[in-house]
């Protein structure tokens, strides 16, 4: 049978991409996996029927046999593992690979989804206007590293690996606030994440419950 994760009844976003269930769908999609999907509800993720497998009512999940995990970081590295296609077989190479998923999901989303916090459901407030360019300067200054770091290669470390696929959907938070447009050769980066066949497919495969009617 194949594995089970679950994804957003309909989407925040809309279809673009941004939930986090796209990440998995499009580590399936490079090993060649097919899966199965069950769509939930925000009344559906606190049920107790889901919150037996994300204690936290969130999406996605991943059910394969008696396995269950959640976590989209855990979820990608358990594929990446079992599968070829997102870690080298090289062991130090794999370990470098390895290294950029947490850097990815540890280091460079939270400061992201921090000015997404004070975009959107900060906006209201009276002190919002003067903490958004402290937000903004704290995620330049992640960028501004990274950018460093990649400088004109294609993938962070040779070929691409699990620690690409998981930053670039974390850099395609920033698309609408213009600033990753600040870092030409990150958003290159991005742009060719987002040309892969695998995210295409991933892409897609969202994109249909999500679309705006």
């Amino acid at each position: 049978m194949p594995p089970t994760i679950t994804a957003f009844e309909r989407s925040p976003d809309g279809g673009k991409g941004l939930a986090r269930d796209t990440r998995v769908r499009w580590a399936l999609e490079e090993v060649g996996q097919p899966y199965e999907v069950r769509l939930v509800s925000f009344a559906g993720m606190k049920a107790p029927g889901h919150l037996a497998i994300h204690p936290f009512g969130q999406i996605p999940t991943y059910e394969e046999g008696s396995l269950c995990l959640f976590e989209t970081g855990s979820i990608v590295f358990h594929l990446a593992e079992q599968h070829a296609g997102l870690l080298p077989r090289d062991r130090d190479a794999r370990a470098r690979a390895i290294t950029w998923m947490f850097a990815a999901l540890n280091t460079v989303e939270p400061p992201i989804l921090e000015l997404t916090t004070a975009r959107i459901f900060e906006a209201g407030r009276s002190w919002a206007e003067e903490r958004l360019p402290l937000v903004k300067d704290r995620v330049r200054a992640v960028l501004g590293k990274l950018s460093a770091y990649l400088g004109a290669a294609e993938w962070l470390d040779g070929a691409f690996s699990a620690g690409d696929l998981l930053m670039v959907s974390v850099l395609l938070r920033l698309r609408m606030s213009g600033i990753l447009d600040e870092y030409k050769n990150l958003a290159a980066y991005v742009a060719r994440g987002e040309a892969r066949p695998a995210y295409a497919r991933a892409f897609a495969a969202q994109f249909v419950f999500n679309a705006p009617s």
